[in-house]
């Protein structure tokens, strides 16, 4: 039978464990950090991470973080480098070596061919006498106690270490080089931040039909024209395509319980004259603002007046920006 109590005793523990762990990584924020950060800043070349088992994988991840922040980075399989890699590197690349002992095999190869290259090498352990301690011309140390799992064995504490420093690191890159939200969404076009600040209007609304009807436009052209163009709205025109008012199915369920003969109405008695309207080259997220703050699903798109065509919510939503 499952031993509830001793599940959430042991995942407490891990979690408090690591806690302990990032509170005294703190201590490793010093100036020797400042003069990696300043070594980093300064280079021409990218900051080639390296590692293997599970420092290899946290590798990856702070590879894809400085990356993203502004950084260039370039991941490199310790075991790998010896057997080819080694040729990505150039003398301008930085190293950043990962290992918790500072002792594991692929490093102890790997370091004297770096330091025969020239690179820079920056060493990230947890031990100070290390032979990547002795030999890195900058060591980060991540002072870890204990893993966290119950045999002390598997990297946990120390995994997390190494994320929170690769994150340090990246944070004051990007803070010292102004890094903006602008320039974040650059590199993550495909991501909502970065549709909220490139994605525009007229990118969105030309794969919509375009509901249109004219101010003496009977209703029964009214509802065909809106059910047809599946958008809920009908965009209301003058003879010059210039915009006079919209109707919404709200308006239509609001005309039947006005009138109870709807033969003689049209368009003009029930549209609404001020719809809100928005430009091509403005942001989406601006259409998705005013639709909001209006509490409306549909925004009219128009340059100077003249229609142009209709953004729906939905269209937002696909765009997973809602």
């Amino acid at each position: 039978m499952i031993n509830r109590d001793q599940i959430i005793k042991t995942a407490l523990q891990t979690i408090d464990i690591e806690v302990n762990t990032l509170l005294v990584l703190k201590e490793s924020i010093n100036e020797q950090f400042v003069e990696i950060v300043e070594k980093i800043l300064n280079s021409n070349g990218r900051l080639v991470v390296t590692g293997v088992g599970k420092s290899a994988l946290i590798g990856q991840k702070i590879v894809a973080t400085f990356n993203s922040t502004g950084t260039p980075a370039m991941y490199m399989h310790a075991a790998d480098a010896v057997h080819g890699d080694l040729g990505m590197i150039t003398k301008e690349d930085i190293i950043l070596c990962l290992s918790k002992s500072g002792e594991t095999a692929e490093i102890k190869v790997l370091i004297p061919i770096l330091k025969n290259f020239g690179n820079t090498l920056i060493g990230m352990t947890a031990q100070t006498d290390s032979y990547l301690s002795k030999h890195a011309d900058f060591v980060l140390i991540m002072p870890v106690g204990r893993e966290a799992d119950p045999n002390k064995l598997a990297p946990t504490a120390s995994s997390m270490a190494q994320m929170a420093l690769g994150d340090a690191l990246a944070s004051a890159l990007l803070s010292i080089r102004g890094f903006s939200d602008r320039q974040f969404a650059k590199f993550h076009p495909g991501g909502s931040l970065g549709k909220q600040l490139y994605l525009r209007v007229k990118n969105i609304y030309p794969e919509n039909e375009k509901p249109q009807v004219f101010e003496d436009s009977s209703i029964k052209d009214v509802i065909i024209e809106m059910t047809s163009k599946r958008l809920g709205v009908a965009v209301v025109c003058d003879r010059n395509k210039s915009i006079v008012g919209v109707i919404t199915d709200g308006d239509i369920r609001r005309m039947l319980e006005k009138y109870q003969d709807i033969s003689a109405v049209k368009a003009m008695d029930i549209m609404c004259s001020a719809p809100k309207m928005i430009e091509e080259n403005e942001l989406a997220i601006d259409a998705f603002r005013i639709m909001r703050e209006n509490s409306i699903t549909q925004i009219i798109v128009a340059d100077d007046n003249k229609y142009l065509g209709v953004v729906h919510i939905h269209d937002l939503i696909n765009q997973g920006m809602v």
